[in-house]
């Protein structure tokens, strides 16, 4: 197989971590290779590829404190989104492309969890990347009213652009299985579910409760 993806447990609260390569050409990218950097990389060594990018898809900690590290085992330039937090050789921006080989990553600025956030997809396999905007049956956390309004609408422009059939790896193992589709969620998460804004933002107020009656980690 030409496309080599590998979804990486790298510790912390749950995260994940990615590696996307093309084999004939021996290039690849790592995607949020926090905590144990060195173990994503030699999953990168051990696939015969060369690390051209390390992307974050935000800036919290949790994501882009594996950067340093990744960076000096690889020499790739370390890429994150507009107003990243930490340092970076290359700010991505809304409809940016990133290629390894013959592939490549198409980004989408989503912020609300965070200002700077980003989601991934690949082009061609229909591979999407959501960090901590979207997970397996929730979605991010936000810390204002605000925040949840721009979240929603980062939300409901990826169900407008995104395939159904789009699979999503999400930044942390927190739903019931590590990764599902766009159509999936759309279908069963219930804050996609939610008909608007309004219904959305109640949704969140009430998420604490939701889980302890539902048994959702």
């Amino acid at each position: 197989m030409r496309f080599i993806f590998e979804q990486i447990r790298v510790g912390g609260d749950r995260n994940f971590g990615y590696l996307l390569g093309d084999r004939e050409a021996g290039v690849g990218v790592l995607i949020d290779p926090s905590y144990t950097p060195e173990a994503v990389v030699e999953r990168a060594r051990a696939q015969g590829l060369k690390i051209t990018h390390i992307l974050n898809t935000h800036g919290h900690a949790d994501h882009a404190n594996g950067n340093e590290g990744a960076k000096a085992l690889t020499g790739a330039l370390v890429a994150g989104g507009p107003g990243h937090p930490g340092p970076t050789d290359l700010t991505l921006r809304d409809g940016d492309r990133v290629p390894f080989g013959a592939y490549a990553i198409r980004v989408w600025h989503v912020p609300g969890h965070y200002h700077d956030h980003l989601a991934f997809l690949v082009e061609g396999e229909d591979a999407g990347f959501t960090g901590d905007l979207l997970f397996v049956g929730k979605v991010g956390g936000t810390q204002t009213e605000a925040d949840g309004r721009t979240e929603w609408a980062s939300l409901q422009r990826l169900l407008r652009e995104w395939p159904p059939h789009t699979t999503l790896w999400p930044g942390h193992d927190y739903g019931a299985r590590p990764s599902s589709t766009l159509a999936w969620e759309q279908r069963y998460n219930p804050f996609l579910l939610c008909p608007d804004v309004a219904a959305f933002l109640k949704a969140k107020g009430e998420w604490a409760g939701f889980k302890a009656k539902h048994g959702l980690k």
